[in-house]
C-alpha cells in the first residue's frame, strides 16, 4: 500500500534548518490541537487530492541537484506506520534523499523502528507543553504522558540530528510553563519556539488571540537557554 500524501509543496527552504526540501503532507491526527492550522487534513482529508509517489520520485529525481530530501509532516506520520510509512521512507532513501520526520512523540515505537531502520536523518517532535496534566488543554485529548516522555528519550539517544519545538500559545505558555518543558529536556541539543499563528485555527476561539510580540519570545528564549545547547525562534 503506497503511503497517503495529501499535500506536497515542491520546494521549501523553511522546514528543513539548512537544507532544501521538499515538505510532504499526510492525513490524520490523533492530537485535535485547538490551535492547529492543518485542521483540514484531520477533519476531512478527502478534499484534498491523493498525490501519487510517482509524482514525487518523478519530482524529487528531476531536481536532485537542487533538493536534499523530503520533510514529512502532517497530521501525524506515525499513524500510518501499517499503511505503507516504512515502505515509502525506504523508498525516498533509496533514492539517495534525506529524510526529516516531523512527530508528536505519541508512538514511541513507530519512532525507534524509523531511527533504527535508519529511515530518517533528522527528527522533530513537537511538545505541546508541560509534562503534567495541562498537555490535554494543548493536544486536545487525553494523552499518555509516558509515551511522550519515552519519545523524547528515544530522540535524545538516537545520535541523530533533532530538535523539539513548541508552539508559543498565549494565555497557555509563557515564562513558567516553558521552563518547566526546557528542564524536561534538559541537555537536548536543540528547542524551537514556533510563533502562534492565530489564521485558521481549529478552534475558532483561537482566531482572536494575539500573538507574542518578538521580544516576548526572545525573553522566553533567554528563560530556557540554561536548560538547552541551542534555542531558536521560527516565525514572525
Amino acid at each position: 500500500m503506497d503511503l497517503e500524501i495529501k499535500g506536497f509543496i515542491e520546494t521549501s527552504f523553511l522546514d528543513w534548518d539548512g537544507k532544501v526540501c521538499s515538505t510532504l503532507y499526510v492525513p490524520h491526527c490523533n492530537f485535535h490541537c485547538p490551535f492547529c492550522h492543518n485542521s483540514g487534513l484531520i477533519e476531512d482529508p478527502k478534499q484534498y487530492e491523493t498525490i501519487p509517489a510517482e509524482k514525487i520520485e518523478k519530482y524529487l529525481l528531476s531536481h536532485k541537484d537542487f533538493i536534499d530530501g523530503i520533510c514529512l509532516t502532517g497530521g501525524e506520520p506515525c499513524l500510518h506506520k501499517n499503511r505503507g510509512l516504512f515502505e515509502f521512507l525506504r523508498r525516498i532513501k533509496d533514492l539517495g534523499f534525506g529524510v526529516k520526520f516531523d512527530s508528536n512523540g505519541t508512538d514511541p515505537d513507530c519512532l525507534k523502528k524509523v531511527i533504527e531502520e535508519k529511515l530518517a536523518d533528522y527528527i522533530a517532535m513537537d511538545i505541546k507543553g508541560p509534562l503534567d496534566e495541562r498537555y490535554d488543554k494543548l493536544s486536545g485529548i487525553k494523552t499518555d504522558l509516558t509515551k511522550i516522555k519515552e519519545s523524547i528519550k528515544i530522540i535524545m539517544g538516537s545520535g541523530l540530528p533533532y530538535e523539539f519545538r513548541t508552539t508559543i500559545v498565549p494565555g497557555l505558555l509563557g515564562g513558567k510553563e516553558m521552563e518547566e518543558i526546557a528542564k524536561e529536556i534538559a541537555g537536548a541539543k536543540k528547542f524551537v519556539l514556533q510563533q502562534f499563528v492565530a489564521k485558521n485555527c481549529w478552534d475558532e476561539s483561537f482566531r482572536d488571540i494575539k500573538h507574542y510580540e518578538r521580544k516576548k519570545l526572545e525573553e522566553l528564549r533567554d528563560t530556557i537557554k540554561p536548560f538547552v545547547k541551542k534555542v531558536l525562534i521560527r516565525g514572525e
